[in-house]
């Protein structure tokens, strides 16, 4: 590899994009905006120029058209890359991605390859209200047939875009628009890093452990891995070692290293900017659970997450539902209180 640059996401994922588009003919992208504005988070940004309006296809409003003929056009042969601009707005494309794409290969006897990646923005944090800011990973993830890709800096971003491309199943594929290097949104500058210019692949399932600890395991995805970085810099002056883990994908799921993580400190905080309920911080932890018969657990399993509100358009009741750096590191602090009441 050559020495590595620094990119933002949206750099990188364009980056991926427009070298799988070099190297295989079959690959186009489609989308609202996606075309002469780049994307409104710039994930398509000169594409256009590169690539002209037969590979990079601006459509109307019709986020069912659209992905539905991304899954007909994967069908037939080609490898669709779909932008949905805002995850929010799966509800009025739903039945083309739960019983089309999600399902058409396995009813298909496999016969069937749909290789789509459906990319879309998640989260919260710049005051864009109930419609355009949830994360929603878990409802995509709690669906059969399709994999989930979450990426938290732009080089896992640049290699997972390529992988998802190359798949030859659906992918859906979320980017925070917090941690995409935009000029106008503030965003965190760990999620700008080293990105190599070869074309190269990181393979799903396969969580980092972005952070080596001894005391309190911290699982997390996205923008929240930043925000556990952060805490755990915090947290670090109190004596308190954090090990940050990024899951990375959702499906498939890195369980091991999870386990592995828990059974080094024994103690687990899932952070998740996704709905608290029936969502990704209950599936870690039910995941532990069904393996305390190889952990010591210290103190209870925590987790943080969003409560069952829509997200608040005013500042600081969108500051109160989102977890933060803040109440991360209050939360491994309650973990530690734990031991020390237990002990006692």
């Amino acid at each position: 590899m050559s020495n590595a640059r620094t990119l933002t996401m949206a750099q990188a994922i364009a980056e991926a994009i427009g070298q799988e588009m070099d190297r295989d003919p079959r690959v186009f992208a489609m989308g609202e905006d996606i075309g002469s504005y780049g994307g409104i988070f710039s994930a398509t940004s000169g594409l256009l120029a590169r690539f002209g309006p037969e590979r990079i296809r601006d459509t109307p409003i019709s986020e069912s058209a659209f992905i539905g003929a991304a899954t007909g056009a994967a069908a037939a042969g080609m490898r669709p890359i779909a932008e949905l601009m805002f995850v929010d707005f799966f509800g009025v494309c739903m039945d083309q991605i739960y019983n089309h794409l999600a399902k058409n290969r396995y009813m298909s006897g496999g016969q069937v390859k749909l290789p789509v990646v459906l990319m879309t923005a998640i989260g919260g944090g710049y005051g864009d209200a109930a419609q355009h800011s949830q994360c929603l990973y878990a409802t995509f993830a709690h669906m059969p047939g399709l994999k989930v890709v979450v990426p938290s800096n732009a080089y896992d971003a640049k290699g997972l875009m390529i992988q998802a491309i190359r798949d030859d199943n659906p992918v859906v594929y979320f980017f925070h628009k917090g941690i995409m290097g935009l000029p106008w949104m503030k965003y965190f500058d760990g999620a700008t890093n080293g990105v190599p210019e070869e074309a190269y692949t990181v393979p799903f399932g396969q969580a980092a452990v972005v952070r080596e600890g001894r005391h309190v395991t911290v699982v997390a995805v996205s923008q929240m891995v930043h925000k556990a970085l952060a805490a755990a810099k915090q947290l670090q002056t109190e004596g308190i070692d954090l090990e940050v883990i990024d899951l990375r994908t959702l499906v498939p799921l890195d369980r091991e290293t999870v386990i592995r993580s828990v059974g080094k400190t024994g103690r687990l905080l899932i952070a998740d900017e996704d709905y608290l309920e029936f969502g990704l911080s209950g599936e870690i932890a039910a995941v532990v659970a069904e393996r305390l018969d190889q952990i010591a657990l210290k103190a209870p399993v925590r987790r943080l997450g969003v409560p069952g509100v829509p997200i608040p358009y005013s500042r600081p009741l969108e500051e109160a539902v989102i977890p933060s750096m803040q109440s991360i590191a209050d939360a491994c602090r309650l973990l530690m209180d734990a031991q020390l009441n237990q002990a006692a």
